[in-house]
């Protein structure tokens, strides 16, 4: 079997990587010229790092990340919210590792053979028919194969083929990002502090680095002008509990990246005949659960158990849409509704929300972290077709 991959980032690198595993052809064809990832971190929860253990990748990922330990939630004066009991669950379900993203990715790309690898490959469509598909590309080359992948990201080529551009949602709020030299980050927590309409996100990375992560409600399309980004961020979070202003000011100005955050509703169906979606392309959610990686890198495992098991593509295809739209539909709407509470602006609103998280026991919260980690994607059997 040979599959053809749209998209070679997070998810469609997994992908590649897990049907090797299985003993399938895997080819990733990217539309960039080369293969590199802006700088920003990423979290990888423990429901990742079970998948990318299956895979026989998470140890050796794990000795190359931070580990973060959840602080949870405060308010702008460093009050705590919500706490989430972080021994616990890492007792129950394991840690979660920061790494940066673009560290993540070389790993990926080196856990596979160059020539599986395509790069300036910008796909415009495919056809397919009973005995395989052809992907088309701008530089008027071609790729056949048994089936294929869309993980091309929110505005999927493949998809749009297929199922026609969803609604792509506006979340309503902006987002910066950057990664910082920080001292002693190997003693912070993971921390989201939220205020009126924004909210500023610390996440400690290795040798003492920071990720961190700003939001801000504004109309859609806004940017910085050149060199005004650290004040006007300055501005947004002056007064803020420490060390937010301090993790701003340590970054330089051309390494913050801003980008309006979207979704869309769930799909529904991830699937036509030979061709199928992972990742974004599938569901493209917002990132107040931390899950877009996350879901991505289940979505590869399970597609290359589904593809190995079955004998052939089309039912392949089926039962994977049938066991990942479910699953992700939850997180999407779940993280969307998270960052509608969390960016709430109006003074009285902002006060109730504040007051219930106080108020909130340890437990409950601890239940809905469970609820989004405690999923086993494949079952012993199919666990053992990685040699897990």
């Amino acid at each position: 079997m040979r599959i053809v991959i749209i998209g070679g980032g997070i998810g469609g690198l997994t992908a590649a990587i897990g049907l090797g595993k299985t003993g399938i052809e895997a080819h990733v064809y990217e539309k960039a010229p080369e293969l590199r990832e802006v700088g920003a971190g990423i979290g990888l929860m423990p429901n990742a790092l079970k998948a990318l253990d299956i895979l026989g990748l998470g140890d050796e990922i794990r000795s190359q990340c931070g580990t973060g330990v959840q602080g949870g939630v405060k308010d702008s004066c460093g009050r705590v919210l919500v706490e989430i009991p972080a021994d616990e669950l890492a007792r129950s379900f394991g840690s979660v590792f920061v790494v940066h993203r673009a560290e993540l990715l070389a790993f990926l790309v080196n856990q596979l053979r160059p020539e599986q690898i395509h790069l300036g490959h910008a796909c415009t469509g495919f056809e397919q028919n009973a005995d395989g598909v052809v992907a088309r590309f701008e530089n008027g080359e071609t790729a056949s194969g048994d089936g294929l992948i869309g993980a091309d990201g929110l505005r999927s080529t493949v998809r749009k083929q297929f199922l026609g551009d969803p609604v792509i949602r506006y979340s309503g709020y902006t987002a910066w990002r950057s990664v910082v030299d920080f001292a002693n980050s190997d003693r912070m927590s993971i921390v989201e502090t939220w205020g009126r309409g924004r909210r500023f996100g610390i996440v400690p990375m290795s040798r003492n680095r920071v990720y961190w992560f700003a939001t801000n409600t504004t109309a859609e399309g806004g940017r910085d002008r050149e060199g005004e980004t650290k004040p006007a961020l300055l501005k947004l979070f002056q007064g803020w509990h420490e060390p937010i202003e301090t993790l701003i000011r340590a970054a330089r100005e051309d390494a913050i990246l801003r980008n309006d955050i979207y979704d869309f509703d769930p799909l529904p169906r991830f699937v036509s005949g030979r061709a199928g979606l992972l990742g974004d392309a599938a569901h493209a959610m917002t990132p107040n659960l931390g899950q877009g990686a996350c879901q991505a890198i289940e979505d590869a495992v399970v597609l290359a158990a589904c593809l190995r098991q079955a004998g052939k593509v089309e039912a392949a295809l089926l039962d994977y849409e049938r066991r990942r739209r479910p699953r992700t539909a939850e997180v999407v709407l779940r993280a969307r509704s998270l960052g509608k509470i969390g960016q709430a602006a109006n003074p009285a609103m902002c006060w109730l929300r504040d007051t219930a998280m106080r108020l909130t026991p340890r437990q409950v919260a601890a239940k809905q972290i469970r609820s989004l980690l405690d999923f086993e994607i494949l079952t012993p059997s199919e666990r053992s077709l990685f040699g897990y």
